[in-house]
């Protein structure tokens, strides 16, 4: 099964951009009449069938349309700082689309390595990770955020902040609850500094550990994020 992404899919013809379109011709070789899988990204899964396979601009006939349900009880937002090495942060954006994910926070914070990043190709790996993985809902990636910006704005769940500072106990997987709204901050290759801890401590923002091991900042992001999501499962 093949699935594409398009930001308003729904009944008649609709037609794929010029990037959907050659991958459609050219690297999977589709004829008229093949059968593809064209989502929103936000739950919609269209059953459609190829008319014209043209390589700028496919056109397909929407035959069947389909509104899935929420990944999950609850939605997963993670606030992580960006890597020095902006294919790390890639790694984890693809690897949380696969997981599951909703929201993605680039945070900046004191010890930041990167301040810079360029939305538009992050965008692009969240939506072929989105279609490698046949997901209909696709992670919305934030504006960045200073820390201390994200920690004082409200949030209607709850809110935990990894770091090596957690008691061993306090472990996201026993304080993580099923079906509610989850923030998790993800911090930078240092970890926070200590008046960021203090500063979420204030917000309410509950310090945790994502196990003994130090973690890398995008493997800290994954392990959060399969982390709730098993929660959610159990």
């Amino acid at each position: 099964m093949h699935l594409f992404y398009h930001p308003s899919a729904g009944s008649g013809l609709l037609t794929l951009d010029s990037n959907e379109s050659a991958h459609c011709t050219k690297v999977l070789r589709l004829a008229t009449g093949s059968v593809i899988y064209i989502t929103d990204g936000k739950g919609m899964l269209c059953k459609a069938r190829l008319v014209e396979p043209d390589p700028k601009a496919c056109v397909a006939e929407i035959t069947e349309i389909s509104q899935l349900p929420a990944e999950r009880p609850g939605s997963l937002h993670i606030a992580i700082a960006p890597t020095k090495r902006i294919e790390r942060f890639e790694w984890f954006l693809e690897k949380a689309t696969e997981i599951g994910i909703d929201r993605i926070v680039p945070l900046y914070c004191g010890n930041s390595e990167r301040r810079v990043i360029k939305a538009g190709r992050l965008e692009k790996v969240l939506v072929s990770a989105m279609k490698q993985s046949f997901r209909a809902w696709l992670p919305e990636l934030a504006l960045p955020e200073k820390f201390e910006n994200l920690a004082g704005q409200p949030f209607g769940g709850n809110r935990f902040i990894a770091t090596m500072q957690a008691a061993p106990s306090a472990h996201l997987g026993k304080v993580c609850e099923k079906g509610a709204d989850t923030m998790i901050f993800i911090g930078p290759e240092g970890d926070f500094r200590n008046e960021e801890i203090e500063t979420a401590k204030e917000a309410g923002i509950m310090p945790v550990s994502l196990g003994t091991a130090r973690l890398r900042t995008e493997t800290a992001g994954l392990v959060a994020c399969h982390t709730v999501n098993l929660v959610n499962c159990l």
